[in-house]
């Protein structure tokens, strides 16, 4: 079959409502006044990395179970205002949706609607197979339908990343997609021991490269072996919120590792798209371009 998805987003779709607080934790009161105010937005991290894979010119299509509701209705919206194809399975339970409380430093508390799930979600598999059959590469949300998609996923040969955000390196729920991946994000804000997770990621299961992101330290990158720091990129304007940092990473990392960039190049593309993600508020769903995102990796290569 001819290859027309380069990457084929699964799990992920949803709408957060943003809320500003003065502090994390929110300090107790009956009430607080919230400026610039809450704002309902389409985006969890299936959008925001479809989204970030589009804007860098990647064939992106993406599949998850959506609700006839005003959520779904705003997450049709977003792929179809942005040119991004998307496959909506019914849910019946509702769109997932979630409340970021962020703070004033940018960081984020999120609290996600766990009533908009079950055990017995599925995405179709003649759905999976017919779209993976037509990819070069598949992004897995660490959702619960998206790990029983991954022996589909592995059955039609596309290559596979996942995010498993600030897994705690314990929790037994993650493992199958750390192990089924070829390419394993992670943060390092969890982990008592970035290094050795990573190493046991990378010898229980297939992934050519672990990389665990470090905020304004950087990341660090395990391939063939070898653990490196990769250096942090200056955000080009202030620093305002974290939300989709992560997802912005993965999206440029795939940009340069499908074009057949070595892994350490790769990761210098995933910390200046994750530093220009802080920049943008959590309100919106800008992502950097590829004009900005290779002048960013040049200018962290030549010290500029």
């Amino acid at each position: 079959m001819t290859i027309e998805i380069d990457v084929l987003v699964l799990g992920g779709a949803g709408v957060d409502t943003i809320v500003h607080v003065p502090e994390l934790p929110v300090p107790y009161a009956d009430s607080h006044m919230i400026r610039p105010g809450i704002v309902t937005r389409a985006g969890q991290s299936g959008d925001f990395v479809a989204l970030a894979a589009s804007a860098l010119g990647l064939r992106t299509h993406h599949l998850d179970l959506l609700g006839d509701d005003p959520e779904g209705d705003l997450v049709r919206a977003l792929h179809r205002d942005r040119g991004i194809p998307l496959t909506a399975v019914p849910q019946p339970l509702g769109t997932k949706r979630a409340v970021n409380l962020v703070g004033p430093d940018g960081r984020r508390l999120s609290l996600y609607d766990a009533t908009r799930a079950a055990d017995i979600d599925r995405l179709p598999e003649a759905t999976v197979r017919e779209l993976a059959a037509v990819s070069r590469h598949a992004h897995v949300v660490i959702t619960q339908p998206c790990a029983h998609a991954l022996p589909i996923l592995r059955a039609a040969g596309v290559t596979i990343s996942t995010d498993l955000h600030d897994w705690d390196g314990e929790n037994p729920y993650h493992e199958p997609f750390a192990h089924q991946a070829d390419l394993v994000f992670l943060s390092s804000a969890a982990l008592a021991d970035p290094e050795a997770t990573m190493r046991r990621i990378a010898g229980r299961g297939r992934a050519r490269a672990v990389v665990a992101t470090a905020g304004a330290d950087g990341a660090y990158l395990l391939a063939d072996g070898e653990l490196t720091h990769v250096p942090a990129a200056a955000p080009p304007a202030p620093v305002v919120d974290s939300n989709g940092a992560g997802d912005a990473f993965a999206a440029a990392f795939l940009h340069a590792w499908l074009a057949g960039a070595p892994p350490r190049h790769c990761a210098l593309h995933g910390t200046v798209a994750g530093a220009h993600a802080c920049t943008v508020p959590s309100t919106r769903t800008d992502s950097i371009g590829r004009e900005e995102l290779a002048a960013g990796v040049a200018a962290l290569l030549t010290g500029g």
